[in-house]
């Protein structure tokens, strides 16, 4: 019998992770990590709750990654820690991946495959990878041959006729698979809610052509460092242009490096510079590319607002391009920061008034139907986006003609089972998430978290001083604020009466009790606090026993 259980990437943009299942046979699709909302102080990542693996105590095999983003690869090394299995993937999928493992100090068996070959990974299942167009180079997605039927997965795609890169999705070879009569199809829903066409990379580069000529000052794009193929039009263009490149943020540098050397980019001798050569140069032979089209705090672009951090500055009369979309959720960062952009003078350009300066890796809507049907699967399962992507895409199978019946719609935990060709949704698993701790290296619990958040809104410390025979308060409450806002910290005079009044209405002999004395003291500050600002600081109460 054959299983699917995700354990990340159904219910969610990123965590993607899906067990093939077959007897005593397990195969992953991909490992990837979610990055932290704002609301997760303290979190540099979250990572699936590999526990099934191990609970079950299942024979892992193998590790088949479809691309090199983060929300694919990224818990390689939490996974790879435990379980010693051989990771596949493509040329430059794998370069990232080995670099990843490298500064973690993990030694992994990598072993590249690609189009074309079919490649065993036990003795009952084996991947054929098939080229797909992403915004990334080497993005693959996989066929699985099993006992029980061929499966699709498409990893993350769109559909674009004239790729720079000259990858496109290879529709063909998946109409060819119509005659193995292709037990399931998972296909990427995350831009299911788009019913235009997503606009081809082509597009980005001739907006580019309009725009550079005539950009004044040093030039600064900001984009994703993962997606080489708008990076190498970028390249291209600089160098014909006469500005030298210099490279702002760890993983643009990284990136680079790294797709020169996997042969996916190509970099002219010479163009590159450092910032410090940057600095010396003209501002109009200088272009920067950098990260933080995100808003991230600790990227290049941030670096280049900060006043302390960053060698070279932004200054008036700078073009500062922002090629990409906020992710979702991160809209007011982002807007914070073109923000900050226009007050330091900058001519600023960004997606809202040039929508053709970026295009999205996903296939929206229109194209997502188009794969359905050169595929047309017995079963059809959405993999990789939250529940109303889910939702949304199981409709679509069903307008496209995939029996209602055989459209499964699971999330992450849900076990997906085919018996004598049919698929249903048989039970769950735990399926959780383990919080990486950003400074230390072990997973943070949810109760610390939400500890971090209660301390956003202050401290209180409150001392007060109890005779030990008699249970008479000789002094105090004393309180003291830290992070409360100034009438806070005025409030905190006006209600040490309350509090003291409190304490007295309590019996003697209980007020001896310094664990008693200790609840009520915060209690009482809680409550006065709640009353009349709507928080609840952290209290920290001190009972000294004389």
């Amino acid at each position: 019998m054959l299983k699917l259980v995700p354990l990340g990437g159904l219910g969610e943009i990123g965590l993607n992770s899906m067990v093939v299942e077959h007897g005593s046979d397990l195969v992953m699709i991909d490992c990837g990590l979610l990055f932290p909302s704002v609301d997760m102080p303290g979190i540099n990542a979250i990572v699936p709750d590999f526990s099934y693996l191990k609970t079950h105590k299942h024979k892992l095999s193998a590790v088949v990654l479809t691309h090199a983003h983060e929300d694919h690869l990224g818990a390689l090394p939490t996974l790879l820690e435990q379980y010693r299995v051989p990771v596949y993937g493509t040329r430059f999928t794998l370069a990232l991946a080995a670099h990843k493992l490298d500064e973690a100090g993990i030694t992994a068996d990598l072993r590249e495959i690609g189009p074309g070959a079919d490649h065993a990974l036990t003795d009952a299942v084996s991947v054929e990878p098939f080229a797909v167009a992403h915004s990334t180079p080497d993005a693959v997605g996989l066929i699985f041959r099993t006992p029980d039927g061929p499966l699709v997965h498409t990893g993350d795609f769109k559909l674009d006729n004239d790729p720079i890169d000259g990858r496109r999705t290879d529709l063909n070879r998946l109409r060819d698979l119509q005659k193995e009569n292709v037990l399931c199809l998972l296909s990427d829903s995350t831009n299911i809610e788009s019913h235009e066409e997503t606009r081809g990379e082509r597009e980005v580069s001739e907006a580019f052509e309009r725009i550079l000529p005539t950009a004044t000052g040093k030039v600064v794009v900001a984009l994703f460092a993962s997606n080489l193929i708008r990076v190498q039009v970028l390249i291209d263009q600089f160098a014909k242009l006469g500005r030298r490149v210099a490279l702002q943020g760890r993983s643009m540098n990284r990136n680079i490096e790294l797709g020169a050397k996997s042969g996916v980019l190509r970099v002219p001798d010479g163009l590159l510079c450092s910032m410090d050569e940057a600095r010396a140069l003209p501002p109009e032979k200088v272009a920067i590319l950098t990260t933080g089209a995100q808003a991230e705090p600790r990227s290049g672009l941030f670096q280049m607002l900060s006043s302390e951090g960053g060698q070279l500055k932004l200054a008036p009369g700078d073009t500062v391009i922002v090629s990409a979309r906020p992710i979702l959720g991160n809209e007011r960062p982002v807007a914070a920061m073109l923000d900050a952009l226009y007050l330091r003078g900058a001519k600023v350009i960004h997606a809202k008034l040039e929508p053709s300066i970026h295009a999205s890796g996903h296939a929206s809507r229109p194209q997502q139907q188009r794969m359905i049907e050169a595929v047309r699967p017995r079963h059809f399962l959405p993999v990789h986006g939250e529940a109303r992507h889910l939702f949304q895409h199981a409709q679509l199978a069903r307008e496209t003609g995939v029996d209602s019946d055989r459209v499964l719609l699971g999330y992450d935990g849900d076990v997906v089972c085919f018996n004598d060709g049919r698929g249903s949704v048989t039970g769950s698993v735990a399926a959780g998430r383990l919080l990486l701790d950003r400074w230390g290296s072990g997973s943070v619990a949810p109760d610390a978290i939400e500890e971090r958040l209660t301390l956003a809104d202050g401290i209180v410390f409150a001392v007060v001083a109890v005779e030990g025979g008699s249970g008479r308060i000789l002094g105090g409450p004393e309180l003291t604020g830290s992070g409360l806002a100034r009438d806070e910290l005025a409030l905190l005079t006006l209600v040490q009466d309350e509090i003291r009044q409190a304490l007295e209405r309590t019996s003697p002999q209980l007020r001896m009790d310094v664990a008693f004395t200790r609840d009520t003291l915060r209690s009482a500050v809680r409550k006065s606090f709640k009353q009349r600002t709507g928080k609840r600081p952290v209290v920290v109460p001190h009972v000294l026993k004389l």
